[in-house]
């Protein structure tokens, strides 16, 4: 009951225990039926579905006459009498199933337009109406549980926060444009023509300067705004629980976030058992073909090529010869009795993941072998990788043949589409780390070195000495938490020494003055006594997704954009006046 309300319970608490009660209730009409002589309403509101009954006989004659020229998401309020429900007419997908309310009065609050979609969880319409018409759209029960669902995930995890003396502190929206991965956001100075502020992509320098500024504890639920493209788990602007710590190591960072995830997946019915599965970058790379692998399902990669290192069949011969070159195959067990047709247009998938072609052998439930390379192999080598692939009747064994990360790549996106395709199911929830990532990646479009997870991340300290000579052969003090094959969060241990920082930033391609002018109040900052540090963000969005089982973060957003980044109810991005445009020194080219 709330103390505070027009009503005086709620659509979805009445039980049997409640027959004989005088209630009020309010909410909307998302069904009417008209039976004669009796009207049946099914109200709706936050927290579920209540059955009210219309009968000449109790509820007087202007109540029914009233309930006869309701419609459809009308806004009512009524009073009336909890009874059971008739034998025979109870409904056992409904909390509230075993009894209705009589009503006795109602009064209309609000009539409604005809609405442009049913009010319903499997509404029959596009997204972009839905987004157009977002306010009816949360109206419906999986919406609403999906906003609750976020609501108690974010204060079980402040809650676990609070608990473990960490101190919540704001940072800015309104900062310095630092390139961190994306393109910012910019905003434009009134006050200093020429000048912008950026929106923050997240608060990684801040949180740092927080480390040097002694709070040691630091947490935020942070939101955070990147210009790019967007897709089903990405959008402009998105919500992070942001994290950071000093005088820590790596294993006291994931240790701490383990039990605070723990405690506030447990608050929501989800267990997740610690300590977490660890996984090295590698190691997952060369497994499952991802650093964000979903391990509820095998389909693992291996590498094949020693035993076809003296093949007839030349390409994946040389890949022995070849320095850094190598054969990677994996088993999709089953997809061997796919049609000929079918499994040749797996090629242009595998297109999508880099790779020039797909060589494959299908193995027929009838012993017989369908594949344009197989008459190049050996009975020696078959009956190798036979072994190799644990190879049965009705499989499907595909090959990659590049450089040992293309490869993994490669197949890691064949393997996780073959699942799909396959209709593998995933059973509960899969939480791992995924660590100790390269430091650096080589940026073929730019010729460049880039730091694979951001600039600011500690190198491995024994591997420092490569920097000069072999770069991308440097590790680093990263974690990734990845939930049910999505990289749902990730961190890494701070560089605090400002000279390590500067040189770090002079190999991704900084001069000295561009640094400075970006970062130069870091590097002064890491100057004054800077702890050992490190941190993580975990991508809220994304995990309520999830735990939600929806296909996109919008399903979880309450005012999301569409794919194109606009806000189709409001109409935004939209133009703006000249007057404006004056005001802040730009003008439209």
């Amino acid at each position: 009951m709330d103390q505070y309300s027009m009503h005086t319970r709620t659509c979805g608490e009445l039980r049997r225990k409640d027959i004989g009660s005088q209630v009020t209730l309010t909410g909307w009409v998302w069904h009417r039926r008209d039976h004669g002589g009796l009207i049946f309403v099914d109200l709706r509101d936050r927290e579920g579905m209540t059955q009210v009954s219309f009968d000449p006989e109790h509820s007087g004659g202007t109540a029914f006459h009233m309930a006869e020229g309701i419609r459809t998401e009308w806004v009512i309020l009524i009073k009336g009498t909890v009874r059971e429900r008739p034998e025979g007419m109870e409904n056992p997908k409904l909390k509230t199933g075993e009894i209705e309310v009589l009503a006795s009065e109602i009064q209309v609050l609000n009539p409604s337009k005809t609405t442009p979609f049913q009010i319903e969880d499997h509404v029959d319409t596009s997204e972009d109406v839905r987004l157009r018409y977002r306010y009816l759209d949360i109206r419906r029960p999986k919406m609403v549980k999906n906003l609750e669902l976020r609501s108690d995930f974010t204060f079980a995890i402040r809650e676990a926060f609070h608990k473990r003396e960490f101190t919540e502190v704001e940072t800015p929206c309104l900062f310095k444009s630092t390139p961190e991965g994306a393109r910012d956001f910019l905003v434009p100075s009134r006050t200093q023509p020429g000048h912008f502020y950026a929106l923050p992509q997240s608060p990684q320098l801040l949180k740092e300067l927080l480390m040097v500024g002694g709070v040691e504890r630091y947490y935020q639920i942070a939101k955070c705004f990147r210009d790019e493209d967007l897709r089903a788990d990405r959008q402009p602007e998105f919500t992070q629980v942001d994290v950071e710590m000093s005088f820590v190591t790596q294993d006291d960072v994931m240790g701490e976030i383990e039990q605070v995830l723990s405690d506030a997946f447990s608050k929501i019915g989800v267990d997740m058992p610690v300590p977490l599965r660890r996984i090295e970058y590698w190691d997952a790379m060369d497994t499952y073909g991802t650093d964000k692998p979903d391990t509820r399902y095998g389909m693992h990669l291996h590498d094949v090529t020693k035993i076809f290192a003296n093949s007839r069949f030349k390409l994946f011969a040389g890949s022995s010869k070849k320095k850094g070159q190598c054969v990677k195959s994996f088993n999709a067990k089953g997809a061997g009795t796919w049609p000929r047709a079918k499994i040749d247009r797996l090629a242009d998938v595998a297109a999508t993941f880099g790779a020039k072609g797909l060589a494959y052998i299908a193995f027929r439930e009838d012993g017989s072998i369908t594949s344009p390379i197989v008459k190049f192999f050996s009975d020696e080598e078959m009956v190798n990788l036979r072994k190799e692939m644990d190879v049965e009747p009705g499989d499907l064994v595909m090959f990659a043949v590049a450089d040992r990360l293309h490869a993994d790549q490669i197949l890691g996106g064949m393997r996780n589409h073959m699942a799909n395709a396959l209709g593998i199911k995933r059973e509960g929830h899969d939480f791992l780390w995924v660590m100790n990532f390269p430091l650096f990646h080589w940026d073929e479009d730019r010729k460049a070195y880039a730091a694979e997870h951001q600039p600011f991340t500690q190198p491995e300290e024994s591997q420092i000495d490569l920097l000069d000579t072999d770069p991308l052969a440097i590790g680093s003090h990263t974690y990734d938490f990845v939930m049910d094959g999505f990289e749902a969060g990730g961190g890494g241990m701070r560089i605090h020494d400002a000279k390590l920082q500067e040189k770090i930033l002079e190999k991704l391609g900084f001069t000295p003055e561009r640094a400075q002018a970006q970062f130069g109040f870091l590097m002064d900052a890491l100057t004054y006594g800077a702890p050992p540090m490190g941190g993580f963000a975990l991508g809220l969005d994304r995990v309520c997704m999830l735990l939600t089982h929806s296909d996109s973060i919008r399903e979880v957003m309450a005012f999301p954009k569409t794919s194109s980044g606009s806000d189709l109810m409001s109409d935004a991005p939209s133009e703006v006046t000249m007057q404006q445009l004056k005001e802040v020194s730009l003008r439209l080219l």
